[in-house]
């Protein structure tokens, strides 16, 4: 078997309680991470923010109680287990947690970890949601409120013996983040969400919640020729109904292998990198058939 050619999983997770410490949750992880090695897999995909329950629902104020949800050190002694483990069995792993820099700074950060060490990082550039209280919400969504926007572009790094990229639950909305990952050279893309299936904002889409993550996903896989692995946090969280839909896709855009569950749910699929070049040759020849020229509102300033 080509080496290019091999098993991955994702690890779903079910709720986490607010009250939830990270050792119960490292445990979760590491019981999925187990599983995926005795089927085979190469690395699994955890989803964003997965050491906690989802915080940016709940309105904070203090320092202290908002500095309890970061992580200062990765690892740290709460995580260690899960970095032992991936060495041992030989598996890598992807992980979303809170970031505090040593600056003082605030990112919803991704990581890749292979052989123990961490390869590969993220910060998520699309923050969703609202900075203030609103009350009138049933939760809130104070993304912008506790992160900074992301600072490390859309980085495409070696691991898994290809070209891995990396994003974060509302980036996959966004076409722009998969054509960067995708002109990167992105083979495999990973990222985890944690979506309500209630949208406040506009409740006339909450029918819709599934349909969008999955066409975001297949879209971005489809239009630059790379394999997704997403993973959600996902079932009735604090009283949040979180959608599931984890899910594998292919570089054609079809679905591969997806949860039936909204609970800790470990999914795998075989993928090959090099099936890659199917679209990237073809209708996405980068090289042959886009035209920047004429794209340049892209990048023209916000408004």
């Amino acid at each position: 078997m080509s080496h290019r050619r091999y098993i991955v999983a994702l690890g779903q997770l079910g709720p986490i309680a607010r009250e939830e410490p990270r050792a119960s949750a490292v445990a979760r992880l590491c019981a999925m991470l187990e599983e995926a090695a005795k089927r085979g897999a190469r690395l699994i995909v955890f989803p964003e923010l997965a050491l906690t329950s989802f915080f940016p629902r709940w309105y904070m104020d203090g320092p202290a109680e908002i500095d309890a949800w970061f992580e200062t050190e990765m690892p740290n002694a709460a995580v260690q287990p899960l970095f032992d483990l991936s060495a041992d069995l030989g598996i890598a792993f992807h992980l979303g947690y809170a970031e505090k820099t040593p600056e003082g700074r605030y990112f919803n950060t991704a990581i890749f970890v292979e052989n123990g060490v961490i390869v590969g990082k993220y910060r998520k550039i699309h923050l969703p949601g609202h900075r203030q209280n609103e009350e009138w919400r049933a939760f809130q969504h104070l993304e912008k409120r506790y992160f900074e926007k992301g600072d490390l572009g859309f980085p495409v790094f070696d691991g898994a013996d290809g070209r891995l990229g990396m994003c974060i639950c509302n980036d996959r909305r966004w076409p722009e983040t998969w054509r960067m990952l995708g002109l990167g050279g992105a083979e495999l893309v990973m990222l985890g969400y944690n979506t309500p299936q209630h949208y406040p904002p506009a409740p006339e889409h909450d029918h819709l919640q599934h349909f969008h993550n999955a066409l975001s996903l297949q879209a971005g896989a489809y239009q630059n020729g790379l394999w997704v692995v997403a993973a959600a946090k996902a079932g009735r969280e604090e009283g949040c109904d979180l959608i599931g839909g984890s899910c594998i896709v292919a570089p054609t855009g079809e679905i591969v292998a997806s949860a039936a569950t909204v609970a800790d749910e470990v999914v795998t699929a075989m993928v090959d990198l090099d099936r890659c070049a199917e679209i990237r040759a073809n209708i996405f020849n980068f090289a042959a058939h886009r035209e920047p020229g004429d794209y340049g509102l892209i990048t023209a300033p916000k408004g």
